[in-house]
Order: structure tokens, then sequence, then C-alpha cells
């Protein structure tokens, strides 16, 4: 990993990302959460970004924290009611973490987000990713946040081949300047998702490309076209099956009846969207109830837990 060591590689990078991001911030800014640097509401927004498409957030956030301004608002609220707002996100389970979350917050800390790390880290739900970015996004900490845009940026332009997770972490602390870390990581993490893309990267647009680069430059020493260093895992991510018809659409179908009221056994087929699956609807129901999103009543039916 010799680029790893190089200072003049790294003063490079980091000046053609900051000038990217001058350009790209404009369209990213206008996100609310990028608006508040409250943490409660920091970890609200990464709950609702993990496996979320950005477009569908917006309300859903703005909704959720202008109805749970604190965390204890949350605690004190059911858990049914997160759920009712969460609606529309997928992943009910992650509305079930959040409220478990805002009770431990009041439990434990008082009512409000810890800054340490290892106290974010028992937080339900709450893995590395989003700890590091509630320290970096809310509290301004001088640490690095790498989500799966960071990662194939560093591995592209800084390493140049496949690096392991702590060894990019460890990358992505080291670029954290003292200065406005949370702005830096918000431009590494921009830069991966508008320029240095998944797929079809803007290569040509990139003001790393001529010198920076770690992929281009060893194209060029080599005089011949290699294969993307980030890999298929890095690149494009899992693939996600199809939706319509899937678990996944039954499940959201369930949930979302169920917040109008408990679902009869005898319904539940129906509000799965398989009249004819009753079985199916059954198994998608039971493991809601597994989950803690949908609780079974003496009578069979099932409700918002």
């Amino acid at each position: 990993m010799t680029d790893l060591t190089r200072t003049e590689s790294r003063s490079e990078f980091i000046a053609g990302v900051t000038e990217a991001w001058s350009d790209l911030r404009v369209e990213r800014d206008a996100y609310p959460w990028r608006q508040t640097r409250d943490p409660w509401f920091t970890l609200i927004a990464e709950f609702m970004l993990a496996q979320t498409q950005v477009a569908r957030v917006p309300s859903h956030f703005v909704a959720m924290t202008k109805r749970f301004p604190t965390p204890r608002s949350c605690a004190d609220a059911s858990q049914a009611e997160v759920v009712a707002l969460w609606v529309g996100l997928g992943y009910n389970r992650r509305a079930v973490a959040l409220h478990r979350c805002a009770r431990m917050i009041c439990d434990r800390f008082g009512g409000r987000v810890p800054s340490d790390l290892g106290q974010l880290r028992e937080l339900p739900g709450v893995g590395p990713y989003i700890a590091r970015a509630i320290r970096a996004f809310a509290f301004g900490e001088q640490t690095g946040v790498v989500d799966v845009n960071i990662k194939r940026v560093l591995v592209r332009a800084l390493v140049g081949h496949e690096a392991p997770p702590k060894a990019l972490q460890a990358l992505a602390d080291e670029l954290v300047g003292p200065r406005l870390p949370r702005e830096w990581n918000l431009s590494l993490m921009d830069f991966g998702s508008l320029v240095c893309r998944a797929r079809a990267p803007r290569c040509s647009e990139c003001p790393l490309f001529r010198q920076s680069c770690a992929w281009r430059r060893d194209e060029r020493h080599a005089g011949l076209e290699l294969p993307d260093p980030a890999g298929r895992a890095l690149s494009a991510g899992p693939r996600q099956s199809v939706f319509v018809g899937s678990d996944r659409q039954g499940r959201g179908r369930i949930v979302r009846r169920a917040c109008h009221g408990p679902i009869g056994q005898e319904e539940l087929a129906v509000a799965a969207g398989w009249p004819d699956e009753p079985e199916r609807a059954e198994k998608v129901a039971a493991k809601l109830v597994v989950e803690g999103v949908l609780r079974r009543t003496r009578t069979g039916s099932y409700q918002l837990a």
C-alpha cells in the first residue's frame, strides 16, 4: 500500500475533493438534515438513510423531527406512533430500534445523545458507521466516516487496490483534519456519490483524474485499462431482489394497514396483497412479530406493537 504513506498523494487528494465539493454542495446542502447539527436529529437521519433512497427521506425526516424534537418526546410516545410515522421508508424494524434508542438515551444518558463512540455503539441499531457519523456530523469530532461511497473513493483514488476495512477506516481517520471535520466527511461522501460513482464514474470531470487518482495513474504507467480496484462489492453494492411481489412489499402493506387498526387473521392475506397465499402472509406477519413491529392479540389479530 505505497500510496497510503505518500504525503503528496494525500495533499493532492484533499485539494481535489475540496475543489469538487464547491460545486457539489449546493445540491446536497438542501437536504434538511444537512441544516442541523442536533445529535438527535442526526441520529434520526442516519437511521432513515440506511438502505433507503435519499429522495424518499426528506418528508419523513421533517415529520419525525417535528413530532419528536427530543429523545424524551420519542421515548414517551408509543412504539406504534413511531412506526406509523416511519411507514413508506421500508425496514420498519429501524423505527422500532429508533424508539428503543430514545428510551435508552433517556434512561442511561440523561436524555442527551452521547458523543462517546463506545456509548453510541451501545444504542440499539447503532453500528460503527452511524456512531461515527453522529460524532462527525453532530459533534464535529475529528473522525472519519466510511460509507460505501467513501470506501470506493479511497480505494480508487488513494490506495489503487482492494484494502481491508480496518486499513480504510484508519486512512479515513488520518485524512480528517482538526478543522471542519464535518465538512470534510460530507465532501468526500458527496464526491463518491456524484463524481466517483459506482457505475459510470465521471472521470473526465474529476479533478483527481490527471494526477492524483491511483487507479488512473497505474493505468497510464501500465499502458492499458486496468479493472476497477474497488471491485464489484464497492462499485455496485449488493443488488436487492425485485420489489414488486416480494415479501418486502407484503411487509410494507401489512404494516401500513396495521396503522389503521388491528388486522384479523382472515384479513391478513388481503392486507399483504396476496389473497391466494394466506400461509405466506402468516409467515411474514410472524416475522414482524419477532422483530417487534407487530404483536399478536388474544383474538389472533395483528396490530402495531
